[in-house]
């Protein structure tokens, strides 16, 4: 299809949806869309609406993920999802998995003013539960689509309720036996593809100067949730240096190994990112006088292999190990949680690289330091792709400052290639 002749997506429809958005779920200083909370809900029913009001299907699975359909000539063959989560961490941007979700509406209202029919579905998925914050699970409402969210999962504790998953999903209207049978919504065998529109959550377009990036792979993550050292507490002038069990200098040269490991991988080439995201002493007894008997802190490894990641806790568990004998303490990294990386798919790369170039947008290729709801596409056998779309001041933070002249660039990318894929 000519470049001339693609239907434009209805990119004021998806900025009037933002802004809707925000006015809704604004928290105090960003927006609050809770995994199964009334933030969330509020947007999935906003984009129901809007989905209605443009003639698209509605259809929803057991966890309350929310689907919206172009109906395609062939209704039996394999349909094309795009999309991305609608929930937010606390005090979030408005436009972090809402992007991907808006910008699917966007390119479904522009095929369907344009009177396009493709010949199979064309779907946006609204997923659930994708932000860890609340319930420290992954991809939560798109493991429940493929019925592969683990049975564990249903017991795991909202941070800010201290109710379970299942109780807020039972609440928020799910089908919970269904969930818990593993029932599914989503075949893979079914779907020709995916692709998630996302904002940059780095600084890597902003500095380089791109407004969308095509993203090579999805690193995976493998975290030491709940890791501590336990020393003693003593007198910061009292106790002699060959005798104090000193757990913040045990931790702090835990971490200098860790972050010299890094820098020796990153030298060869290795894909690699190193955080720790939480490093606490106990309030209750800590004190500007004592020695500290006690740290609790995570690591945090992320990579686009699984082998560099299994590497970063092994070089972590055996020096804790040697540590402890030197500083006399003891290390406890505890059962560490995992998701695996994803590569995504070339030949879907190469046709959004291609579409950008028909429309003289400059792309540059990328991998995505964080996890999406594609991971789960692409571990499913899915062929999936992403496009990212450059971000002011990061992400997970109410600062978040996308321009809508980079949505719209980007989610014209995207029409443009579905219009390719979707030609008669």
């Amino acid at each position: 299809m000519a470049q001339a002749a693609f239907p434009e997506p209805d990119v004021a429809l998806a900025e009037r949806l933002f802004g809707a958005f925000r006015a809704e779920t604004a928290g105090r200083l960003g927006v609050v869309r809770a995994s199964y909370g009334e933030g969330e809900e509020a947007a999935h029913r906003l984009v129901r609406e809007s989905a209605v009001a443009l003639g698209l299907e509605v259809a929803e699975d057991a966890a309350r993920n929310l689907y919206l359909s172009l109906p395609g000539a062939d209704r039996t063959a394999r349909s094309l999802f795009m999309g991305s989560h609608l929930d937010s961490v606390p005090e979030g941007g408005n436009y972090d998995g809402a992007a991907g979700v808006l910008a699917g509406i966007a390119v479904l209202a522009g095929f369907k003013r344009a009177g396009h029919v493709p010949p199979f579905d064309l779907s946006v998925a609204a997923f659930r539960a994708e932000e860890a914050a609340w319930f420290d699970i992954a991809y939560g409402g798109s493991h429940a689509a493929f019925g592969r969210l683990p049975l564990a999962a249903l017991d795991v504790r909202r941070t800010d309720t201290g109710c379970p998953l299942a109780e807020h999903m039972r609440d928020a209207g799910c089908d919970v036996a269904a969930v818990r049978a593993g029932t599914p919504f989503l075949d893979p065998a079914r779907l020709r593809s995916y692709i998630e529109l996302h904002i940059e959550q780095g600084p890597v377009l902003e500095a380089e100067g791109f407004a969308v990036g095509i993203v090579s792979g999805i690193r995976g993550c493998l975290r030491f949730r709940r890791a501590g050292c336990l020393g003693a507490y003593a007198h910061s002038g009292a106790e002699p240096r060959r005798s104090r069990r000193d757990a913040v200098a045990a931790t702090v040269a835990l971490v200098q190994r860790l972050n010299d490991e890094w820098e020796r991988l990153e030298g060869t080439g290795e894909d690699l990112a190193f955080t720790v995201g939480e490093l606490t002493t106990d309030p209750a007894q800590h004190g500007p006088s004592k020695v500290a008997g006690e740290t609790r802190f995570v690591l945090d490894f992320r990579s686009l292999e699984d082998s560099t990641m299994r590497h970063m806790a092994a070089f972590a568990e055996r020096h804790a190990a040697e540590l402890a004998k030197r500083y006399r303490v003891q290390f406890a990294l505890g059962e560490p949680s995992y998701s695996a990386p994803a590569r995504l798919d070339a030949t879907l790369r190469q046709g959004l690289t291609l579409a950008a170039e028909d429309l003289g947008v400059p792309t540059m290729v990328l991998a995505s330091g964080a996890g999406h709801d594609a991971v789960v596409f692409a571990t499913a056998g899915v062929p999936s792709a992403m496009l990212f779309i450059r971000n002011q001041h990061g992400s997970h933070n109410p600062h978040e400052a996308m321009a809508m002249e980079d949505f719209a660039a980007a989610t014209r990318i995207l029409a443009h290639h579905l219009a390719r894929e979707t030609a008669a």
